[in-house]
């Protein structure tokens, strides 16, 4: 799937494909950011006291943990796991399409509503925790996030790191509406747009499943 940009080639030259890759991370990382779970409700759960600085610092952690994730796939298991390459691509399109029908399944009732007592916990030890305590988010690395990235770098590291760069620009994108639309009053995001928005977005992830099958497991391995 990433591997329309060959080696040698410029940045020019491959702007589109390059853009492409932003906006799949940063769509697929969309889908992510916004499913309901620990991440979010620390979001939810730190807005009421930082305002809207909470969101970026919870995603600021939450990366710091999929940094670590990501260099490790970098530095070895990228190589040790390419034995299995076909077969992690296939798992991971299945899971796509897996967690596409969840997330729209779930969006009919999905809230960001706050948890009673919520904590106040550091935002970015909250995010870092949450993420890391979250069966769902090492679920995802193992099966959507892995594949995704050992795909992008077949066909260069910059294109696996541009995958990053979006998926990252998601997340801080979608926490920073969270905490801003809570600082002022839920006005930004109602919760009927919230559940408009998961259900594109589980839509999203049904088809670019089908599409991964579709082109990925045919040219990894």
């Amino acid at each position: 799937m990433f591997d329309i940009i060959q080696a040698g080639e410029t940045l020019p030259g491959s702007a589109a494909t390059i853009a492409m890759t932003f906006s799949i991370g940063l769509t697929v990382g969309l889908t992510g950011a916004m499913a309901p779970g620990p991440t979010l409700l620390a979001t939810v759960n730190s807005s009421l006291k930082d305002g809207w600085l909470a969101g970026p610092k919870v995603a600021a952690g939450h990366a710091l943990i999929e940094m670590v994730i990501f260099l490790l796939i970098v530095k070895g298991l990228a190589v040790a796991m390419q034995e299995y390459s076909r077969l992690i691509a296939l798992t991971g399109g299945l899971a796509l399409i897996l967690f596409g029908i969840l997330t729209m399944r779930n969006s009919r009732s999905a809230t960001m509503a706050s948890a009673e007592g919520g904590s106040q916990t550091n935002p970015y030890l909250a995010g870092m925790l949450t993420s890391a305590a979250n069966p769902y988010f090492w679920i995802w690395w193992l099966s959507i996030g892995s594949a995704l990235v050992i795909s992008g770098l077949e066909a260069g590291l910059m294109v696996a790191a541009i995958f990053m760069l979006g998926h990252w620009s998601a997340d801080f994108g979608w926490y920073l509406l969270v905490s801003s639309s809570l600082d002022r009053g839920r006005g930004l995001l109602s919760p009927e747009n919230y559940r408009r928005i998961l259900g594109l977005c589980g839509i999203f992830l049904v088809l670019f499943g089908i599409y991964y099958l579709g082109s990925g497991v045919g040219v990894v391995g």
